[in-house]
């Protein structure tokens, strides 16, 4: 008799990881590609170029060493708010990026601006990248009550250990808890791009202006109307447009994405 042979097709699953991952790979590539072009328009001295470059790298996945870069090639462009933006947001994804904080330190000495102002829980939440304090969070929690409910469910033997994996992620918890809030609150937190930016009494283009504020100041959204925030400077508060100033946390949707690429220049 003749033997037949069946194709065996793969589970959904597997499918389904093969195009992730493959996706995942395109992604990398394309922005590695732009990052590297990037580069090499920044060391001929086209920093229009190497901002498009870098813009595109960043469309395609966040990374601190990108953002560090990108802030380089606004900086030689004359864009000051860009810079210090874009530095702040490779300091928000990775807060060991060194070369990040330099040019923060640098660009405000020169600029005379004042660094962001941050309350306790805000500066605790800048010692590890958000997801980092998401997982503590989460992990911790989850650690506390499966060592309260687990031994009761599987009918072990209570332990000492038990109860001090509990209370240790009971305690990582509580301690997680005003950095997490941290995080929330600095999401709040932007910069100023444009030179000049009027800060206004009324959320219009027309309204009495209060002061001028300068490209690169550090500003704290606190509501919204229509095209206008209201916010906080050291200078007061007042109405802006949205367009004159950017969130520190607005084009990372990704915000625990891994560092990326390795920055290879800074001021």
């Amino acid at each position: 008799p003749r033997r037949r042979y069946e194709i065996l097709k793969p589970p959904t699953w597997l499918c389904l990881l093969v195009v992730m991952f493959s996706s995942a790979l395109n992604h990398s590539v394309a922005a590695a590609d732009s990052f590297a072009n990037g580069l090499k328009a920044g060391r001929a001295g086209d920093s229009a170029q190497a901002i498009k470059e870098f813009q595109s790298s960043l469309a395609v996945q966040p990374a601190s060493g990108t953002l560090l870069n990108l802030g380089l090639a606004h900086w030689r462009n004359g864009h000051v708010g860009e810079a210090i933006l874009c530095w702040e947001q490779s300091a928000w994804l990775n807060p060991f990026e060194q070369d990040a904080r330099n040019n923060l330190v640098f660009a405000r000495a020169e600029m005379q601006v004042e660094p962001l102002e941050l309350a306790w829980y805000e500066l605790a939440s800048t010692w590890l990248p958000a997801n980092v304090w998401a997982a503590i969070l989460c992990g911790s929690l989850w650690l506390a009550v499966g060592m309260m409910i687990l031994p009761g469910v599987f009918r072990w033997q209570k332990a000492r250990w038990h109860q001090a994996l509990a209370a240790l992620g009971l305690g990582a918890f509580l301690l997680s808890l005003p950095p997490n809030l941290g995080v929330i609150t600095r999401s709040h937190l932007g910069i100023v791009l444009e030179k000049n930016a009027v800060l206004r009494l009324t959320p219009t283009r027309d309204a009495e202006g209060i002061v001028t504020l300068t490209a690169g100041e550090p500003v704290r959204q606190l509501r919204q109307r229509g095209e206008c925030f209201f916010i906080r400077t050291s200078h007061g508060s007042g109405w802006i447009q949205r367009s004159q100033f950017g969130l520190l946390n607005e084009p990372l949707n990704s915000v625990g994405m891994p560092a990326g690429i390795r920055a290879q220049t800074s001021l």
